[in-house]
């Protein structure tokens, strides 16, 4: 929960206070989907529309980001298409989050700073479209996601597609078993690949039902065992690329970027954008149907806690 030092540096949206005070149930959505994930206008779009799916789901949603300076939990309608529109944001994780509140910058918030800000206000269940995670390679350049480390301490529930299908999945999974992060499948025996409903690594763990996932998380809570949950929610069928598609565009958009040297936190904007670009547009009907169905399980997770 929030420190009392940091209060001066929030503002919470009148919704989502009120929410939070009466017990109702609210689901954070990141930011950098916004500010770095998609061009404009599909962006503020697609925010409105998680946001919508949410609310139509029986939770509230808090969109997180930082806006001159002030640590938003949910953005009002304008703030929303304001930010969508920016171009000179941020992309803020744990290590410069601080940064931004200090320097009155606006920036977009990673899926590891949205579980701090989350938790500082008591928000529980977190919707996004994929985590960040090891990227290939990483053996030499040790390009590796903050993502995983905040899973590992924040004790948010992170509904999500999989890690993005550009990362080294298998890597990505080894690291959070050693980090002690429960990995579970919603539904599924295998992980999800982002845009491919399947890649070719098992899910360790599988659970049916969101009051399944609930239950895990309350136990673990009670056991004392710090830390968050990643649940795994594969694209809907009649939307996915399938995975032997996809590893074609992304081996030609990794090229791309070791050609231009694109390296650390432009790696994966770019790499989205080549995608998007090498699918004809494809990639990103898919990114926001795996993000809507996200939304959707994320609001049932939350009302079952």
């Amino acid at each position: 929960m929030t420190p009392e030092t940091a209060r001066p540096f929030i503002d919470i949206h009148a919704p989502v206070a009120q929410a939070l005070a009466t017990g109702r149930p609210v689901v954070a959505l990141e930011s950098t989907i916004i500010t770095h994930g998609m061009p404009y206008p599909d962006n503020g779009a697609m925010a409105a529309d998680v946001e919508k799916i949410i609310s139509d789901g029986g939770a509230v949603p808090a969109t997180i980001a930082v806006v001159g300076g002030r640590i938003k939990i949910g953005l009002s309608d304008g703030e929303r298409e304001s930010l969508a529109m920016t171009g000179d944001a941020m992309k803020l994780s744990r290590a410069d989050l601080g940064f931004a509140v200090a320097q009155g910058r606006t920036g977009g918030t990673t899926v590891a700073a949205t579980m701090i800000a989350a938790h500082m206000v008591g928000i529980k269940v977190f919707a996004t479209g994929g985590i960040g995670g090891v990227h290939k390679g990483a053996e030499k350049s040790f390009d590796i996601s903050a993502d995983l480390d905040e899973l590992a301490r924040t004790p948010v529930i992170v509904v999500s597609a999989g890690a993005k299908a550009i990362l080294d999945i298998e890597k990505t999974l080894e690291v959070l078993e050693t980090r002690g992060v429960p990995v579970v499948g919603h539904g599924c025996e295998t992980m999800p690949a982002f845009w491919s409903r399947h890649s070719p690594f098992r899910a360790p763990l599988t659970l049916h039902k969101p009051e399944e996932i609930a239950h895990f998380y309350q136990t673990r809570q009670a056991l004392g065992f710090g830390g968050g949950m990643l649940i795994a929610n594969p694209v809907p069928e009649n939307h996915e690329i399938p995975a032997e598609e996809m590893a074609g565009y992304i081996e030609a958009a990794q090229k791309a970027a070791e050609a231009l040297n694109v390296t650390g936190k432009a790696v994966t904007p770019f790499l989205l954008s080549k995608i998007l670009e090498l699918t004809g547009g494809r990639s990103l009907k898919t990114n926001i149907a795996l993000v809507e169905n996200n939304a959707r399980l994320a609001a049932r997770i939350a009302k079952a806690l």
